[in-house]
């Protein structure tokens, strides 16, 4: 079974198969960049405060995302996934994972003192659904951790919900399992099955990449203190303002559908690896820009000396 054969499965192949080239998919899902995926993975993980939190934080982000691919597979044997060869959906699902996402970070704003653009405005729409947080500390100084009490992960429901959201995302590797491998089972039942091989598939990788994300922010000998102060506002800010990315992005493709197909081609056959586009972008100025600097910029602040002049900005 090579890397050719997993790409472009043959017709009539035995169910085992199916489903073994079904995992491999997904495991390929999970390593390769995906703006679905790695974005959202990063935020969660890094938010978790640890190693085991990150492993945590991909395993129920990749539940929802298995249940999704569960239905999917389902639907594309009955017929119904038809939808996404007629209409290009992207748009409209990078603005409800941008919505996820925006709510979702600035959840984790909510006492605190760290403040972003819209962050009230967030307050004021959302505020009534979120009843255990203020809005922001008084804090005397914008440096000074929030109290104890206040610095908790993100909420990992949050995560399952956003991996189901996310996984109505539509690519190089839903094509394969939804309009080839899925009309190849006997029933709705086996080829729902397709559909859950490939979420665990990428569970298993989102796990480790989990992990891995979890792991940078232990990698400077922080004490427990600094490192929720990390993980907390760099989850934050990577979610908020990258799910502001999010919305901007998809209402822009949704308006000009045609900006899917501009692409810069790698000749990697491997979907995500085979083109540089508005995806690989959005990938690198979410998890690269905003993610990176979030996590330099509080960094930083948990290492200045107390007293130490402290700068403006979110």
């Amino acid at each position: 079974m090579d890397l050719n054969f997993i790409l472009n499965p043959p017709a009539n192949l035995t169910i085992p198969t199916i489903l073994a080239v079904g995992f491999i998919l997904g495991v390929l899902h999970g390593i390769t960049p995906d703006e679905h995926t790695w974005p959202i993975t990063f935020s969660y993980s890094i938010g978790s405060y640890g190693t085991r939190g990150g492993m945590k934080a991909g395993l129920t982000f990749s539940s929802g995302f298995t249940i999704q691919r569960t239905l999917l597979t389902a639907l594309g044997f009955l017929g119904l996934a038809a939808i996404y060869q007629v209409y290009n959906l992207d748009g409209p699902i990078y603005i409800v994972v941008g919505l996820a996402m925006f709510i979702a970070g600035w959840y984790l704003l909510r006492g605190t003192d760290i403040h972003l653009p819209l962050d009230h405005w967030g307050e004021r729409l959302f505020g009534r659904f979120f009843r255990d947080h203020t809005h922001h500390t008084t804090l005397a100084e914008r440096g000074s951790p929030p109290p104890k009490e206040e610095l908790k992960p993100i909420p990992l429901r949050m995560a399952m919900v956003h991996g189901f959201i996310a996984g109505w995302g539509f690519g190089g590797f839903a094509v394969i399992i939804v309009f080839v491998l899925a009309p190849e089972m006997p029933n709705v039942g086996w080829a729902a099955l397709v559909g859950t091989c490939f979420g665990l598939g990428t569970m298993v990788m989102q796990i480790v990449t989990g992990a891995v994300f979890a792991q940078l922010a232990r990698s400077k000998k922080l004490s427990p203190g600094q490192i929720k102060r990390i993980g907390r506002s760099t989850a934050a800010r990577t979610l908020y303002v990258g799910g502001l990315a999010f919305m901007a992005v998809g209402a822009v493709v949704a308006a000009a559908p045609w900006l899917s197909q501009v692409a810069i081609s790698t000749g990697n056959p491997v979907p995500n690896l085979n083109s540089i586009g508005y995806s690989t972008v959005i990938i690198v100025v979410v998890v690269g820009v905003i993610g990176g600097y979030s996590l330099w910029k509080t960094y930083r602040e948990v290492r200045r000396p107390p007293g130490a002049p402290i700068s403006d900005g979110g």
